[in-house]
């Protein structure tokens, strides 16, 4: 019969609208993958002898992200593998909850954030979470007088190496941060970790809030330092880690 659509059609479109909105694309849509995505995150430069920086490997090994600081630690630059910048990364001063504001690409005068992150709590423990949230003008608004919900929420301890980003709305999981071992079962120290993105979820925008993560808490590094958790951060451990890095990153 004319006009009569195969029972099958309407299912397919329905599943291709409902994939199209599970997308969430931040900075480019080449970052969203619809599968499961494992990378490995090394705190260290591969051009500079700095603090803070971050270096980010796939499962093949490969350079996808870095971000080297030189000078100024409130202005950051995530870039990709080749150097183009993807977003940068602003303290915003002041603000009691050491709010952060995220740009898209290298931050121009008078241009207006992608979106901010901040502690959910003025006090700045590692076990707080962490509220993201997509600008607009009304958000920011909201942000103002508090009345806005978050986007997204960080659960857990980036200092331990064990949190998860998910979605508010829909309580998706985004991504996940994860303690890594080396080859023969040795935990390696904290500044190797995994960070598994979820599908359909903007790697480079997850990479710049764990790049936030970072500098949130000031106290992080001290944590790191006193917890007993049976890491082995000797150097031979540090070099095994960024063998890793090059070799298998899974």
């Amino acid at each position: 019969m004319k006009g009569r659509m195969s029972p099958q059609v309407q299912p397919e479109k329905e599943e291709e609208e409902a994939e199209a909105e599970a997308v969430q694309v931040v900075v480019e849509k080449k970052f969203c993958s619809v599968t499961p995505t494992v990378l490995t995150v090394w705190k260290k430069s591969l051009l500079f002898s700095c603090d803070g920086a971050f270096t980010v490997f796939d499962s093949k090994g490969d350079l996808v992200f870095r971000m080297d600081i030189v000078n100024d630690t409130h202005n950051l630059l995530l870039m990709d593998a080749q150097g183009k910048p993807l977003l940068t990364l602003r303290r915003k001063l002041p603000s009691l909850h050491n709010r952060w504001e995220g740009f898209l690409g290298d931050k121009v005068e008078g241009q207006k954030p992608l979106f901010t992150v901040r502690r959910s709590s003025i006090l700045p423990t590692s076990s707080s979470s962490v509220e993201v949230f997509m600008m607009s003008s009304t958000t920011y608004f909201s942000l103002m007088t508090s009345t806005v919900c978050a986007d997204y929420q960080v659960e857990g301890s980036f200092a331990q190496r064990c949190c998860t980003i998910y979605s508010v709305a829909s309580r998706r999981i985004a991504a996940e941060v994860k303690r890594k071992c080396g080859a023969q079962g040795t935990m390696l120290g904290k500044d190797v970790f995994s960070l598994c993105v979820e599908p359909g979820f903007d790697r480079a925008f997850i990479m710049g809030i764990i790049v936030i993560l970072d500098h949130i808490n000031p106290h992080d590094h001290l944590l790191n330092l006193l917890a007993d958790d049976n890491a082995t951060p000797s150097p031979t451990v540090q070099a095994e880690g960024f063998d890793l890095c090059l070799e298998n990153a899974n």
